[in-house]
């Protein structure tokens, strides 16, 4: 593709978010403000370090040095804690019956999850506040509505988008009237599953993490709930969740199923579980994507095309990528990816479409960073379509997706970047 057909292409797509937009109702997301803005990565993607540690503990399971590191955050603004503190004292006085408990706001964090000070495996957004009566009560609530870093929004975005367009009923998994199960193979500091949890009604969410020290640094530091902690025999490690909890969880918590495990066990060992998504996002201590979780022919990748709803099922990875979607382009296949990252999309396929009648494997680029969310979606085909049409396609249907999920961010930003299709 020349620059002249690449700038033609780049107009008629435009041209088209545009009118999908007006479509759409390019309104419906006013008001709705996103703390997890790349705008605001300054503050806690600090080039001097200037965050200060709040936890740190070593890991035996290959991740090294785990620590939390916290830096302010700009938003909420202090003009809008009351309407927190009065959400936090409508919430005890439903859940306990009673009146009497008033809550004050301390103050608002980044925290970022890191390993051996090097890697960011994960960024969330914290709330700290106690009990106005006992000010040394003090608690963490980890924000449900906000994403920081643009390759999780991504995921969603490419992921959701693409089930949406397998016909899978969005609306009422979005309202609870059906269920949504949701597998997320790594947890760092559990933004992705809570998001998930928060904004769809009917999601249901396993979460799968390796590292016990991930746990609960994400809980103790970073304000996951505890309740979705669970033991080796599938029971809550808390029968019950205590008063705070219930008044900042109720609701979400009950819907995640945070295990330590293996990925490789876990889906081997629940077999009678069917996912409608999964995401995987699971990097080492030495930022690495295990081969043991892409290699085609293992029982792993068997078990999980088994765990993979059959008409539907859609899988997202988040990869780090080797080269620029946007500059590759091979002759009579369109735009493609790197080495890595199509040798890797090509072992998903192999693996989990072989047996299939539909199906189609893609990857988009994520802005701001070298990152590629890989799609691996059962329910979509190409049908003989082009990339650009199968592209419009998707950003037609993330408007939808848009819409029905009130999402803070648009779905579109993250599918009008490069594509490709493997």
């Amino acid at each position: 593709m020349n620059s002249i057909q690449r700038f033609s292409l780049t107009r008629r797509l435009s041209s088209v978010e545009s009118y999908l937009r007006h479509l759409c109702g390019g309104a419906f997301r006013v008001g709705v403000k996103d703390e997890g803005d790349w705008f605001y990565s300054q503050e806690w993607w600090d080039p001097h370090e200037r965050g200060h540690t709040v936890s740190q503990s070593s890991s035996s399971r290959g991740n090294g040095l785990v620590s939390v590191v916290a830096h302010p955050s700009s938003l909420p603004s202090r003009e809008s804690w009351a309407e927190t503190e009065g959400w936090l004292d409508n919430r005890y006085m439903e859940i306990m019956g009673r009146d009497g408990e008033k809550f004050k706001i301390l103050g608002y964090q980044w925290r970022s999850l890191r390993f051996n000070d090097d890697t960011r495996q994960s960024t969330v957004k914290v709330m700290a506040a106690c009990r106005a009566l006992q000010p040394s009560s003090i608690f963490y609530m980890q924000h449900p509505h906000c994403l920081a870093v643009p390759y999780l929004k991504s995921m969603v975005s490419v992921g959701l988008t693409s089930l949406a367009a397998s016909k899978y009923d969005m609306t009422n998994a979005a309202i609870g009237k059906k269920q949504m199960r949701i597998l997320c193979v790594g947890h760092g500091g559990g933004s992705l599953p809570l998001f998930l949890a928060n904004h769809i009604l009917g999601a249901l969410v396993d979460i799968v993490e390796i590292d016990p020290v991930v746990i609960s640094e994400s809980v103790r530091a970073m304000g996951f709930p505890a309740f979705s902690v669970m033991t080796a025999t599938g029971k809550r490690a808390l029968p019950t969740p205590d008063i705070i909890d219930q008044v900042m969880w109720r609701g979400i918590h009950e819907r995640l199923f945070l295990y330590e495990s293996e990925a490789k066990e876990f889906v081997l060992n629940n077999q009678n579980n069917s996912y409608d998504i999964i995401f995987m996002d699971a990097y080492d201590g030495a930022d690495i994507f295990p081969h043991s979780l892409w290699d085609s022919n293992s029982l792993f990748m068997k078990a999980l095309s088994e765990r993979l709803h059959h008409d539907h099922g859609t899988l997202v990875v988040n990869l780090h990528s080797d080269a620029d979607i946007s500059d590759l382009d091979r002759s009579n296949e369109g735009v493609t990816t790197g080495k890595y990252v199509r040798k890797v999309g090509k072992a998903y396929k192999k693996g989990l479409m072989e047996n299939e009648r539909n199906g189609l494997v893609f990857a988009c680029e994520v802005p701001w960073l070298c990152n590629v969310s890989l799609v691996v979606s059962r329910g979509m085909s190409s049908d003989g379509r082009r990339r650009d049409q199968i592209k419009t396609s998707l950003m037609k249907t993330s408007l939808q997706v848009d819409k029905i999920l009130r999402l803070p961010f648009s779905c579109l930003d993250y599918l009008k970047t490069g594509l490709a299709i493997i």
